[in-house]
């Protein structure tokens, strides 16, 4: 498109980059970072990007102000690369200060002469003083939102000049900090440019769509008061659609324009209408290329139901979006691309995600704009302080909103404002969130609504029940997975048009959409719990959401890990996390606990049943959707698992047709499936399906098939043998040895070994057991590699300290809770088996995992608000018995089994019984007889 990057804009970064650098050599493009245009909603043709590589020189005394530090003589010892904050690795510089300053030479090209010249700054945290040569061009006092300083008076064309900016940090608590506990965002963490304007330019535009008059109101404003008659021309799509007459004196446009051949801005189709304002007259011509979505934010009820719900362009939409913290590990606020930018959008739509809520952080323009070309929804945030509301406060916050809603009005994405978040900033001393507070966030909003009109606006997303004036009602809770039903059933029960549910000071509810904002599950522990699978938890809550179309969406914390919490979709890193769902049910993916189509079954994941019961599984329709797919859709199902040997089987199948309607949420006819006759972990899984085979959708359950401990010693049948098995408990070791340390979880339902060690069994030869009946025989059992995690070392304490202000251990596995979930990085381990001391076998153990696969750990959990080891699991090993070893086991009436790790692969060892893990079986020796 042409707002994101021009012949204009290409040949201005390339000049730029022969003059980057403070008094260096030239530069080459590709050293630039950020090169692009940092507002494709609001571009100049005439800009120069002053990104890359500064003179700076840290004032830990405050002396540089007295000591004229603006001056040509001052020397500046360091070099830091704009616009990454400093303290943050891509800016090259550790933060020493609080105050700093920054210096490079400039030069204004030949050709800008006849026009005013500013230095604009997209973000710089803190209180930002500029001078040009020595001269004071002014000053700005805000964190998150741009700022310009006009140089015009001091530019000499065509010749090396020297910019200095003094960026002030210090902490106080009336400032808006968010999460900088994250990394700090010190300083510049925005592309600053040199932009060229005539005497009289365009300041601001906005465009007001109207979908149902097919419309859209142009408001602009220009910098002044216009000198004489001028006109204001507008394009969209390259194509002229008004001359606006403006009067001399006069600064503010209204114009209606009508669109022709509307195309909304849909999240399948984002069309983006381009726009071009052209500003002339009176001596002057200024050119703004931007763009507009015409769509339209309101509320509506969910088609069949009186439940009001968000709606994009008059129809319902469910809401599935991320907490976006939007930190980069190593630029903080500031992201090294463009690209990545991108890739954050595409990340949440590539898991089926349909938004995300930038969080307490007010967003990067070039961010929203992949948000508006690739079709996503965002909640836009303003950052909290950390103090008390005084006035000083009020103020900060109320720069930030202005500054905010100037910039942003444009990106079709944004469809709603946050001004405040579980009242942080909002605490009197002594007094809490006074009467007073809850007055004047009341009028925050009325302003937010006053200065835009066309979006929702919430007043503070609370954790404490204390909405005052909000257009959704939103709250925020933090369960297991297991709590979400009852929660939810209270949360419905209590939403209603009078209830003062989630509203303070005798407020009321009215009929606002129902949204949880904020939603998750490891702080739903004691102590919250650190690195942890949270996607058994996470897929309980989505079931339960589903289950209760009363509420019109979800916003689950978080996108993305950040230095001291764990559960991201993705690592800080943005590596992947593993949820283990596609290897239960083929194709599954997070795409479909995120589809429209959604079959919920029951509301436990993991259910004990007895050997051969008939079980009725409860199914519960939700389509949040309008598509035609047609009247009928099918719902095919697999019953499918592991026995007590680990070996995999199909048991059933389901088959059948479901009613379908758009919007349709309800109970459909339940499943009857029967179980196997034998111990095994069974797996449900269903998947709806159109006509022409399609898959919409899919979801699963599963089933702990026992009836109490198995025998440690059985014959069974077996593909027309009988099989003789010696199950043997992981705790019941008769040697181990394991110098790092060893440990056994709920009893020796699993047993560790850290680093290098073995276990050694003595199991006694039975009786019966003939050596010349046995055909063949194995050793099985489900192993992993044993890391020795931050909560396993001795000393290890509770995680202290604000998380929101980055304290904390940054260790993802010291928290008592904590299991690192199945990613990338792995911890390999290899068992060496030896039965009658002799080698069976040695097996490679590529991880020590956890996730949706490790059924029988979650099963096993207490529910008493902790969790152990929850969702680990390991790998089927099998290694056959030579005929020398039975020979010995038969003569000396024992059979020694020793599974051990060398100091080659120190990667330790766990042993996982019938009751954790994967599969349901205890380490086992099996006999095929004769």
């Amino acid at each position: 498109m042409r707002h994101l990057m021009n012949k204009h804009a290409v040949a201005i970064i390339l000049s730029v980059a022969l003059l980057s650098g403070a008094c260096f050599a030239s530069v080459k493009t590709s050293d630039i970072p950020l090169p692009e245009h940092p507002r494709p909603d609001f571009q100049r043709a005439h800009w120069l990007n002053l990104n890359g590589t500064w003179g700076f020189r840290f004032d830990k005394d405050n002396a540089g102000l007295e000591e004229n530090w603006s001056s040509r003589d001052t020397k500046f010892p360091l070099r830091i690369t704009v616009p990454f904050p400093w303290g943050s690795e891509l800016s090259g510089v550790e933060s020493k200060a609080d105050i700093a300053w920054y210096r490079r030479t400039i030069r204004v090209p030949a050709d800008w002469k006849g026009k005013r010249v500013f230095v604009v700054v997209g973000a710089c945290d803190w209180l930002t003083t500029g001078w040009m040569d020595g001269h004071k061009v002014g000053s700005f006092q805000g964190g998150y939102t741009p700022f310009e300083f006009e140089l015009t008076d001091h530019v000499t064309w065509d010749r090396d000049q020297q910019l200095v900016l003094r960026v002030d940090d210090t902490v106080h608590p009336f400032k808006l900090n968010g999460k900088q506990g994250y990394g700090q965002a010190k300083g510049i963490w925005q592309t600053i440019y040199l932009e060229a304007r005539p005497e009289v330019a365009v300041d601001s535009v906005e465009f007001h769509p109207d979908i149902d008059t097919k419309t859209v109101t142009v408001k602009a404003a220009l910098d002044k008061p216009a000198p004489g008659a001028m006109t204001l021309s507008l394009s969209f799509n390259g194509k002229s659609v008004k001359d606006v007459d403006i009067a001399k004196g006069q600064r503010d446009i209204v114009q209606e324009i009508p669109i022709r051949n509307m195309r909304l801005w849909t999240l399948e189709d984002p069309y983006l209408y381009e726009a071009e304002l052209t500003l002339s007259g009176a001596g002057a011509k200024d050119t703004v290329s931007t763009y507009f979505g015409m769509r339209k934010i309101s509320v509506t009820k969910l088609p069949g139901t009186d439940y009001p719900y968000v709606a994009l362009n008059n129809k319902p939409v469910y809401l599935k979006l991320a907490l976006d913290q939007a930190y980069h590990p190593e630029g903080f606020y500031t992201f090294p691309s463009d690209a990545y930018m991108r890739d954050e959008i595409l990340r949440s739509r590539q898991i089926g995600l349909n938004g995300q809520r930038i969080h307490v952080k007010i967003g990067i323009p070039r961010k929203l704009y992949w948000a508006d070309k690739l079709g996503m929804l965002i909640m836009a945030d303003v950052p909290n302080s950390w103090g008390q509301p005084d006035a000083k406060m009020r103020s900060e916050t109320e720069v930030a909103l202005r500054g905010m809603l100037k910039r942003d009005f444009n990106h079709p994405s944004i469809f709603s404002w946050v001004v405040f978040n579980e009242t942080w900033g909002l605490n009197t001393k002594d007094k809490g969130y006074t009467p007073e507070t809850q007055e004047w966030v009341a009028s925050m909003v009325k302003l937010t609504k006053q200065l835009d009109p066309t979006r929702l606006v919430e007043d503070n997303s609370p954790c404490n029940n204390d909405h005052v004036l909000t257009d959704i009602n939103t709250w925020h809770r933090y369960l297991p997975g297991y709590k979400w039903t009852e929660h939810l059933d209270q949360v419905c029960r209590d939403t209603h048009p009078g209830s003062t549910w989630n509203y303070i000071g005798g407020r009321t509810q009215g009929t606002e959409p129902l949204l949880n904002s904020e939603c998750g599950n490891v702080w739903g522990y004691k102590g919250s719990t650190g690195d942890v699978d949270w996607s058994w938890d996470y897929h309980l809550m989505m079931d339960a959401f589903r289950r209760h179309p009363q509420i019109g969406g979800w916003l689950y914390t978080e996108h993305h890990d950040v230095i001291n919490e764990w559960n991201g979709y993705w690592r800080f890193d943005r590596s992947e996390k593993y949820t283990g769902m596609e290897q239960l049910v083929p194709g599954m993916s997070l795409r479909d606990l995120h589809g429209d189509f959604y079959i919920a079954l029951g509301e436990e994941l993991c259910s004990e049943v007895e050997p051969g019961a008939k079980v009725s599984v409860p199914l519960y329709a939700s389509f949040m959707t309008d598509r035609h797919v047609g009247q009928t859709l099918l719902l095919k199902g697999t019953l499918r698992g592991w026995d007590n040997l680990g070996r995999e089987q199909v048991f059933g199948r389901i088959r059948r047709s479901v009613p379908y309607r758009a919007w349709k949420c309800g109970a459909l006819k339940p499943a009857q499936v029967t179980m196997p006759n034998h111990p095994a972990v069974v797996v449900l899984g269903v998947q709806i399906e159109d006509k022409s085979g399609a898959v919409l959708g899919r979801n699963f359950t599963t089933f702990a098939v026992r009836d109490g401990k198995q025998p440690r010693e059985e014959t069974l049948p077996s593909r027309g043998r009988k099989l003789k098995v010696i199950r043997i408990a992981p705790k019941s070791f008769a040697k181990a040895q394991w110098p790092v340390k060893q440990w056994n979880v709920f009893d020796g339902l699993k047993v560790n070994g850290a680093g290098a060690g073995f276990f050694e069994y003595r199991v006694p030869w039975p009786d019966d057991l003939k050596l010349k009946s046995i055909e063949a025989a194995t050793f099985r059992a489900e192993l992993s590699a044993k890391q020795l995690f931050g909560k396993d070392r001795e000393g290890a304490g509770q995680q202290e300290g604000n998380y929101m202000l980055g304290k904390g251990t940054h260790d993802p596995s010291l928290n008592p809770n904590s299991y690192p979930m199945t990613d990338e990085q792995t911890h390999a381990s290899a068992v060496r088996v030896r039965i009658g001391g002799k080698v069976v076998g040695v097996f490679d153990l590529p991880d020590d995992p956890a996730d949706h696969r490790g059924i029988l750990s979650w099963q096993a959990q207490k529910r008493d608000n902790t969790l152990t080891e929850a969702g680990s699991y390991g790998y089927l090993i099998t290694a056959e018995i030579p005929r020398q070893a039975l020979r010995q086991g038969a003569r000396t009436g024992t059979l020694v089994v020793r599974l051990e790790v060398d100091e080659a692969i120190p990667g330790g060892l766990a042993i996982y019984g019938e009751r954790f893990g994967r599969y349901p079986l205890d380490p086992t020796l099996a006999f095929v007889l004769k």
